[in-house]
C-alpha cells in the first residue's frame, strides 16, 4: 500500500481502535510526529514501523498474500458474477481490515457492482417504459406503430441488453479473479468510483 492510501488507512484503523496519535506512537515506540506525518501522507514508514503499526492496528500493511487472502480475493471477484451489490459489500466489510489487498480489490469490485447495478436498473426501466408507451400509443389510435413480425422482433431483442450486462459481469469477475491470483493488476472498466 502506497501513500496517501497508507496514511488514510492508518488513521481509519487508529480511530476504529479508539487510539489517539500519541497512544499509537507509544505502542509502536515512535514519536507522535512520525505518526502524524505517516497519516498525512508526508512520509513512507520504514519496514519496522510499518510492521509495528500492523501489529497494533491488526492489519497487514505489507500486503504479503496468504492462501487465505487468495481464497477471499477469488470469492470477492467471483461474487461480481451475481450482479448483486450485497454479496461483495458483505465480503468486503467483513474482511477489509485483514489485508490491504482485500481492502483495495473490494473497493474496485464494489465500484464495478454499483455501476453495473445502476446500468441494469436503467435497462429494466427502459424495457418497462417501451411496452407501456407502445400500449398508450396503440390505445390512442396512433398510426405507424410496428405490428406483426416487427413487434415480435422488438419483443425478442428487448432482453438483449440485460443478457449482455450479465455476460460482461461474468467475464470481468472470472478474468479479475485469475488476475488477482497471479498478482497481476485488476481492471474493471466502466466503473464509477463510488467507494474510495
Amino acid at each position: 500500500m502506497q501513500q496517501p492510501d497508507l496514511g488514510l488507512k492508518v488513521a481509519e484503523l487508529r480511530q476504529l481502535k479508539g487510539l489517539t496519535q500519541e497512544e499509537l506512537a507509544d505502542r509502536c515506540e515512535v514519536s507522535a510526529r512520525t505518526v502524524q506525518r505517516i497519516e498525512s501522507g508526508e512520509v513512507d514508514p520504514r519496514a519496522y514501523t510499518l510492521r509495528c503499526l500492523g501489529e497494533v492496528l491488526g492489519f497487514d500493511f505489507e500486503g504479503q498474500a496468504s492462501a487465505s487472502d487468495n481464497l477471499w480475493l477469488t470469492v470477492l471477484h467471483l461474487s461480481s458474477i451475481l450482479c448483486l451489490v450485497v454479496v461483495p459489500l458483505l465480503l468486503w466489510s467483513w474482511k477489509k481490515n485483514t489485508s490491504c489487498r482485500i481492502d483495495s480489490h473490494g473497493r474496485q469490485v464494489l465500484n464495478f457492482q454499483i455501476t453495473m447495478t445502476l446500468l441494469l436498473v436503467a435497462a429494466v426501466a427502459v424495457l418497462l417504459v417501451l411496452p407501456l408507451a407502445y400500449l398508450a400509443l396503440a390505445q390512442n389510435g396512433a398510426s405507424g406503430l410496428p405490428s406483426g413480425p416487427t413487434l415480435t422482433v422488438l419483443t425478442v431483442c428487448a432482453p438483449i441488453p440485460l443478457i449482455l450486462i450479465g455476460l460482461f459481469c461474468t467475464f470481468q469477475g472470472v478474468v479479475n479473479a485469475v488476475r488477482a491470483l497471479s498478482d497481476r493488476p485488476i481492471r474493471y472498466p466502466l466503473s464509477i468510483p463510488f467507494v474510495r
